[in-house]
């Protein structure tokens, strides 16, 4: 089992590797659990769960105790060996966790101190839901995983992430709450181990039950309570095992977690588009562009890993099914010709006869509504809806209008009235729920409802209308998606009593609309259900015969009124029969759980409406109240006992009230949905008579969506009971769930689906979802329709049993298809909760969905946990969750995830809203405390792992490196160098130190250089003159005061200024080599200062230029805490020099020799010096002169570290050979004054620029709402002809846009920004510069750049990813692009390294530690054929290029270079390469709060490191977005996901990050991070 942890600080990442892998191999996801010993099969059961002699008293159980009282008991039941031992001798049971504790810990002393915790007062326990028998199976399994103790540290964190507010100031969530996803948890038993073998033989239904029956282990119960008693064997022939009062609690014990189905969930067809919508496309002359589908295939099928299909999956046998048909619908003489009619008469002839009891909130009756006043406030509101709400004139409401009904739950009476009014005035009525806030979960959907419908007017009470969030003015808030609308108050007092003369028409029924009901879709889209006038009578006059009910019977109705059985039976059918209905509301029952069975034993009720909630809320209250009778009951309808988990509810309750008075045969559950109403329920029995029966089923069978007998493993068995049959003048069939509705076999399952005049018509205002679920005809296997009939689709999943029993096993919205198998959500959580006695979270409180990643659905629970879990208890049980279902289901989870108490979006009656949940879940607004990942042990379609082919250099390189006839090699060059204008200056000044000093004699007071300061102003400029002069001073202190010989290696450690290009060429003067180093940073010298001293150790410096100040920094005590300040060479102050001059200007024997050495950290964190010589530098100043067109006339701004690189060309070198005036401005001034490099452009009218990655992001961020401000102040970047940005890397194109579109606004042309290229064997491969064409872009296939290859794909395509031309290539540059294997050069547009020829290359490494064999290999190596005369260096790039149909300034087809990115910064993942950049840039769009990412790998795992730019509760949301968008984008498993504080991750002064010291600081453990979480 392979999980994910989260972890802080606790232990180095080393250690922490060890101990994982060491978990990992004791954990293994293919161990199985060894199930207990098979027991002999009894055949009535008793629904039970705690005999009475077993409960756990304060006063007379102990630990020790409670195990031999267990194993005395079960002694009976246990198979003995198979050599009879002694009779005194007990075989002992399987080990649990309470019966074999593992070793001491924290969480073993937990579970021994839940073990031993009594609880004298039912009511106060919290286990509505709970099996202890369960529990201990769950123990036994979970410690076959060899779970002594969690060999992983406890997740933590910063406490400032997630702190809990005080427990007593916390309002615990209701822990059962309503709604139909609480009872979701109440399933039983569970097995564990591979599905059973399918019997190969055909199996008719008949068959199938009876070895069903014959093999069961049990019926499963997840009560609280039990009792025990003889069970007496039952015929092997018997069709279904009797639903008996007892059965034999051992087997529960066997059972070793809670039981899992997994169904057939059926796809919907697809919708087609409405009537007048698809008038409106045929009328368009030209139709709107295609979508991307239509251009680009789904590729998938390359991509994904498809699993062969097992041949043993179980597939349907059996013959074809019938369709069954429902008893007649009988005719009464004195049945109403329409339901207000009913009432009409009813109010007139039983005026006095009580029709509805309402509830206070302590369960006391509040009022009690007869039939006369329902009828004469009906009528009175029917006549003020039509003639009093407008004017005299004005008639507001017409019949067929359609009215939002908006009650509170505790408030029957006004629904009642409200709704027959409406019926009156021949008005639709549409019932809703009341809104709360403009944060309602799903409120916007119902905003979707009411305007489908055509809603305008909301009719409610005045106290609800105070109750509705209001604007300041007073007026009611215009709710999210609401059409705006008109309230009406419905109390008496505002109601016109009619006229006498008037009478409210009651047409006899006919198929106009009569009410329309909600109804929430999986994905949380509200539709109406609209119920016609003839369906709802003649559901009415079917439920009164199914259910028998006569006139003048009480009726308790639990439900809620406003929708599905509660309105049914309570307000529909209640009124057809003159019954007396006692409405208890959902408030009631939280305070009172035994309120309605305390009513049924008050008013003596015949029926009562509940739900499985009901039952475990009344079974935990029971001993409250012992003199409750429930002898009365005639029909106990148990609304959602379709769930296969109901059985167990049923069962308990039936055990705990049969004493009570509660007779078996009146438990009758029911199917129903919204489309079909109800589709089938149990007709209440007569004592004595045989009781249904149950079906045990192989869940690996049901999996498959097929009905298979568990034969060979009892413990994976899935037991369901019938809902009876098809209601009366129906009929039903069972049809494929997805695809044509093709008729099911008799031993498939399928969708049930009805036709019937008694059953929903329509989704109101959405005819093409209609045609889809209300008019469906079936089909046989040819294909073609069985009849004329339309069918109404009821989503759920079921089948026919023998007798025509209908048995559900499952909603199609409730299953999730992970990998081609059906999962039940509440199977999940009820797995979840078996764990081990939960104090971590809420029972009611899970959600189970799932999200669709990376080409299949993935599992997610989310629960929410309670304020007093420690970490340890989240951890642990979290731990074994992820254990539990990999072993049960077979599935892994993806994310379980622990949020705070009340946080997760609640539906009305208090449950969770699932597709809210799911939307928080995705948009990272989850805010959860605890998450856990296991993305290994559920993505299994991941693609094959790439195997590399040996490659050697041979004959058949050619073809290794793609080079086909007719193929052009990859090459291009710049302009040739020699036709140069300036050959007499390159003649005559072949050194830059003769450059400079024929300018200071030819034009001495020419300024080549401006230097600003953060407010704009010039705090230093230098004419030719005055640098000569001072360069020759520094030359003459380096002879005198640092005795420096000729050739020695001098650093200069200089700010941004004049101050370094004088030392600069003081150095030169003196015939020294300048080794320019970054000053170390005052406020980091721990940081930075060590940096300083590794270059001048390697460089082996004979003497540092400096200022004072930076002198005294040196030498200071801080800089001696992290660095030997006593070994500095010597250092020479060049503040206050003396004017003298040097006797004589060093000139180099050579052009070969060097000029100075260029270092530089790389990032991959490689220190590298390269040698530049003085034959270089002229030809690299001469190409950048001659590409940007740079004259003396000439002003270009600078705003760049002048350290390294292009940049230290442009800030010290270019101008004095080319004469042009360079304004410099230091990058760190911009922290000052943002606008300070774009001021400068505008006010100098500068043409040309050159900038940093750095800079243009700090400008996009900073200044990019700023526009508007800065046009204000005059700033115009019209005149900027040349913006080239310095770098290293691939061209960063989103924030190159992103700056081109912010900026437009104030005159930057979108044709000005491009970018350059260099490399640390050649500092510039690329520049644009002034001429040639623009910059191009192309769109390349990502898939491919992993496999090293280049697929040029268009814009837009899926996985495509743009790459702009870094450049144009220099004059006398010359680039190749080569396998960088077998070294042969490749094709046009296929990728590769980049090597160069130049004549300003670097000549050599000036060292890399103990590396000097790589001097040849990088700077003058040959191909392996073609042209193996040629020197070139290698850039260490992938790349390609490509002839483009642009021209260039000689008029020949352009060639372009793209750069990739850096071979030694590649990831090798699964044998393919990933390029860091690709993953960062789909981690910063996963969520609004990334700042910035950097990726790296750490023993084959990928790290994803992430700054947290908003709160720090915001943390936990991003691990499961960026495993999502990694997995989505690059077909990667994230292994870590680190969060850290905003500028954690290094960047150096081009912009570039700083991956491997980030991977240095992890493995170290100091990034102090926010959060931590290994997706293991």
């Amino acid at each position: 089992m392979l999980s994910s942890f989260a972890i802080y600080r606790l232990a180095s990442p080393t250690f922490l590797v060890l101990i994982f892998h060491t978990f990992l191999f004791s954990l293994s996801v293919s161990e199985s659990l060894h199930l207990l010993p098979t027991l002999p099969y009894v055949s009535k059961f008793s629904p039970v769960l705690f005999l009475p002699s077993l409960k756990l008293e304060v006063s007379d159980i102990t630990q020790k105790g409670y195990e031999k009282k267990r194993t005395k008991l079960l002694a009976p039941y246990i198979i003995q060996a198979p050599v009879p031992p002694p009779q005194n001798e007990v075989r002992p049971p399987a080990p649990s966790s309470s019966s074999h504790p593992p070793p001491p810990s924290s969480s073993s002393r937990y579970r021994e101190r839940r073990s031993r915790r009594t609880h004298r007062n039912g009511g106060t326990r919290d286990d509505r839901y709970r099996s202890d028998i369960h529990t201990e199976a769950v123990q036994a399994a979970l410690a076959k995983h060899k779970e002594e103790k969690m060999a992983l540290p406890m997740p933590t964190k910063r406490r400032s992430t997630y702190v809990p507010s005080p427990i007593e100031t916390r309002t615990p969530p209701d822990s059962s709450s309503g709604s139909e996803d609480e009872t979701s948890v109440r399933r039983q038993s569970s097995g564990v181990g591979p599905p059973p073998l399918v019997n190969p033989n055909l199996q008719s239904p008949e068959s199938w039950i009876t070895r069903s029956v014959q093999g069961s282990s049990t019926s499963s119960s997840a009560s609280s309570t039990l009792s025990h008693g003889e069970a007496k064997p039952q015929p092997q022939s018997s069709v279904f095992a009797l639903c008996a009062l007892q059965y034999v609690t051992v087997c529960l014990f066997l059972l070793l977690l809670v039981s899992t189905f997994t169904l057939l969930v059926g796809v919907p067809v697809s919708s087609r588009v409405s009537t007048k919508i698809q008038q409106l496309l045929n009328t368009l002359k030209r139709p709107k562009r295609p979508p991307l589908s239509e251009f680009f295939t789904d590729d998938s099928e390359e991509i994904v890993e498809v699993p062969q299909p097992d041949p043993n999956t179980p597939k349907p046998e059996g013959r074809q099914i019938i369709p069954v048909k429902g008893e007649p619908l009988g005719v009464v003489s004195n049945w109403p010709p329409a339901l207000q009619a009913a009432l009409a008469r009813w109010g007139a002839t039983q005026g006095k006869s009580p029709a509805l009891t309402a509830l206070d909130i302590t369960g006391k009756p509040l009022y009690t509504l007869t039939y006369g006043k329902l009828w004469s406030r009906s009528v009175k509101l029917a006549y003020t809806l039509l003639n009093k709400l407008g004017t005299k004139n004005e008639q507001i409401l017409k019949p067929g209008d359609r009215v939002a009904l908006v009650y509170p739950n505790s408030d029957p009476g006004m629904f009642w009235v409200a709704f027959y009014g409406c019926l009156l005035a021949e008005v639709i009525p549409v019932p809703i729920e009341v809104p709360l806030s403009r944060k309602d979960a799903g409120i916007s959907q119902v905003g979707f409802l009411l305007g489908s419908c055509g809603v305008g007017l909301a009719l409610t009470s005045e106290i609800c209308l105070k109750g509705l969030p209001k604007t300041p003015t007073g007026e009611i808030l215009q709710f999210k998606g609401w059409p705006r609308m008109k309230w009406v108050i419905t109390d008496s007092k505002y109601l016109t009593k009619p006229s006498k003369d008037w009478q409210p028409h009651i047409p006899t029924a006919n198929t106009d609309p009569a009410y329309i009901e909600y109804k929430a879709s999986k994905e949380g889209t509200v539709v109406g259900v609209a119920v016609s006038k003839v369906a709802m009578l003649t559901h009415c006059q079917a439920l009164t015969q199914a259910c028998n009910y006569c006139e003048g019977e009480t009726l308790v109705n639990v439900l809620d009124f406003k929708k599905d059985m509660g309105l049914w039976h309570g307000v529909l059918t209640a009124v057809m029969n003159r019954i007396h209905t006692i409405s208890v509301p959902y408030a009631v029952m939280k305070a009172c759980p035994l309120s309605w069975v305390q009513r049924v034993h008050i008013h003596k009720a015949r029926v009562s409406l509940v739900k499985c909630r009901d039952l475990h809320w009344a079974m935990m209250a029971h001993r409250d109240q012992r003199d409750t009778s429930l002898a009365s009951l005639r029909m106990l309808i148990v609304a959602d006992g379709a769930n296969p988990w109901s059985v167990s509810s049923c069962d308990a309750f039936l055990n705990v009230f049969q004493s009570h008075g509660l007779k078996p045969e009146v438990i009758c559950p029911c199917a129903t949905s919204p489309e079909a109403m109800t589709v089938a329920i149990r007709r209440p029995g007569v004592p004595g008579a045989p009781l249904p029966a149950r079906a045990i089923l192989s869940m690996g069978g049901l999996s498959h969506g097929v009905i298979r007998v568990n034969t060979e493993d009892k413990n994976s068995a899935l037991t369901v009971q019938d809902v009876g049959h098809v209601m009366p003048g129906a009929l039903m069939c069972i049809v494929k769930p997805d695809g044509p509705p093709q008729l099911c076999k008799t031993d498939e399952i399928g969708e049930i689906i009805i036709n019937s005049r008694a059953g929903g018509n329509m989704y109101y205002g959405l005819p093409g979802l209609t045609k889809n679920t209300f008019e469906v005809i079936p089909v046989n296997a040819n294909g073609v329709p069985i009849g004329e009939i339309p069918f109404v689709r009821s989503g759920l999943l079921g089948f026919v049993g023998p007798g025509s029993l209908i048995f559900v096993v499952g909603k199609i919205e409730g299953l999730l298809m992970v990998s081609g198998r059906r999962h039940n959500a509440d199977d999940l959580v009820a797995t979840a909760l078996a764990v081990e006695p939960v104090k971590t979270v809420y029972r009611g409180r899970i959600a189970v969905f799932s999200v669709t990643v990376f080409y299949d659905e993935r599992v997610v629970i989310v629960a929410e946990q309670r304020p007093d879990a420690s970490e340890e208890d989240s951890f642990q049980w979290m731990s074994r969750v992820l254990q539990a279902i990999d072993s049960i289901h077979q599935v892994g989870l993806y994310c379980l995830a622990l949020v705070p108490a009340n946080t997760l979006p609640k539906t009305p009656l208090g449950g969770i809203h699932i597709s809210d949940t799911k939307q928080y879940f995705l948009d990272g607004n989850l805010h959860p405390c605890n998450i856990l990942m296991c993305p290994h042990t559920c993505v299994t379609n991941l693609p094959k792992p790439r195997q590399k082919q040996p490659v050697g250099v041979g004959p058949a390189s050619v073809m290794v490196g793609n080079l086909v006839a007719g193929k052009r090699i990859a090459q291009a060059a710049g302009r040739d160098l020699g036709m140069i204008e300036d050959q007499d200056l390159v003649r005559k000044h072949q050194y830059l130190t003769e450059a400079l000093q024929w300018r200071a004699q030819t034009d001495p007071d020419h300024v080549l250089y401006v230097l600003l300061n953060a407010k704009g102003v010039t705090v230093g400029t230098a004419t030719c003159v005055q640098l000569h002069k001072r360069a020759e001073k520094i030359a003459a202190a380096l002879t005198e005061k640092g005795s420096i010989n000729t050739g020695e290696n001098v650093v200069l450690l200089y700010p941004p200024g004049i101050d370094l290009i004088a030392a600069f060429y003081g150095c030169l003067y003196a015939g020294c080599v300048p080794v320019n180093v970054r000053p170390p940073h005052p406020q980091n010298l721990a940081a930075t200062l060590p940096t300083v001293r590794m270059i001048i150790d390697v460089s082996k410096a004979a003497c540092i230029l400096t200022t004072q100040n930076l002198m005294r920094t040196l030498r200071s005590k801080e800089a001696a805490a992290s660095v030997n300040i006593k070994t500095w060479p010597t250092i020479i102050d060049t503040d206050d020099l003396p004017r003298r001059r040097p006797p004589q200007i060093y000139k180099p024997p050579t052009a070969e020799m060097i000029a100075y050495l260029d270092f530089s950290v790389s990032t991959t964190g490689m220190l590298t010096g390269v040698k530049i010589s003085h034959a270089a530098v002229s030809a690299l100043c001469r190409s950048i002169k001659l590409q940007c067109e740079l004259y003396s006339s000439r002003q270009i701004a600078i705003c760049l570290d002048p350290y390294c690189g292009l940049g230290f060309v442009l800030w010290c070198l270019a101008s004095v050979y080319s004469g042009h005036q360079s304004i410099l401005i230091p990058p760190f001034e911009l922290e000052s004054c943002l606008s300070l490099w774009l001021g400068t452009l505008s006010q100098y009218r500068i043409r040309d620029t050159f900038c940093s990655y750095s800079v243009m992001e700090l400008c996009t961020k900073g200044l990019g709402t700023q526009t508007e401000l800065l046009k204000a102040r005059g700033v115009n970047l019209s005149c900027v002809r040349s913006c080239v940005v310095i770098a290293e890397e691939r061209p960063r194109l989103a924030l190159t846009h992103s700056f081109s579109k912010l900026f437009k606004d104030v005159g930057l042309s979108s044709r000005a920004v491009s970018t350059a290229f260099g490399s640390r064997v050649n500092l510039a491969v690329c520049l644009q510069g002034t001429t040639g064409p623009d910059p191009c872009t192309v769109y390349v296939d990502m898939k491919s750049l992993r496999h090293d290859r280049v697929r040029l794909v268009e814009r837009g395509a899926p996985q495509s990813l743009p790459l702009m031309e870094s450049g144009k290539i220099l004059p006398g540059v010359r680039v190749i692009i080569v396998n960088p294997e077998t070294r042969g050069p490749l094709g046009d547009s296929h990728l590769g390294e980049i090597w160069v020829n130049s004549p300003h290359n670097a000549s050599g490494y000036y060292t890399i530690y103990g590396e000097e064999s790589l001097q040849a290999d990088h700077f003058n190596t040959k191909l392996s054929f073609g042209d193996p005369q040629t020197l070139w260096a290698r850039t260490g790039y992938l790349g390609f290029v490509k002839r483009t149909e642009l021209l260039d300034a000689s008029g020949d087809r352009h060639d372009a270079l793209f750069v990739v990115g850096s071979l030694d910064e590649t990831l090798e993942l699964r044998g393919l390469r990933y390029h860091p950049i690709d993953i960062e840039t789909s981690v910063s769009r996963a969520h609004r709060s990334i700042a910035e990412s950097a990726v790296f790998t750490w023993t084959n795992l990928l790290v994803v490191v992430s700054e947290l730019c908003g709160s720090e509760h915001d943390a936990l949301d991003l691990v499961p977005l960026i495993t999502n968008v990694v997995l989505e984008e690059h077909h990667l498993i994230v292994g870590v996901v680190v969060i850290v504080d905003p500028g954690v991750i290094p960047i150096n002064s081009r912009g570039e990050k700083q991956r491997m010291h980030l991977r240095d600081s992890f493995l170290a453990d100091q990034l102090d991070p926010i959060y931590v979480a290994y997706n293991m």
